[in-house]
């Protein structure tokens, strides 16, 4: 497991490692699963109307993140 991003997310077989074909990071995939539950209950913590669309995405995809580190520092 590599310590930023937590390996792959689905590991396949050595034919696609020889590719070069890692897909996603576990820590995209926490980051994925952590910005699905934000959206789907947007006023929980985050308001958009009080700030631009821009900086709505900007702030859910920043504590998705967040939430994938805390995951993967779990995880040790």
């Amino acid at each position: 497991m590599t310590n930023k991003t937590g390996g792959p997310a689905f590991p396949v077989g050595e034919e696609a490692l020889m590719r070069n074909l890692q897909g996603m990071t576990l820590r995209d995939y926490f980051a994925a699963k952590a910005m699905q539950g934000m959206f789907a209950n947007p006023e929980d913590i985050h308001n958009p109307y009080q700030e631009t669309y821009d900086e709505y995405v900007k702030e859910i995809a920043r504590c998705a993140y967040m939430m994938a580190d805390a995951m993967l520092e779990e995880r040790k």
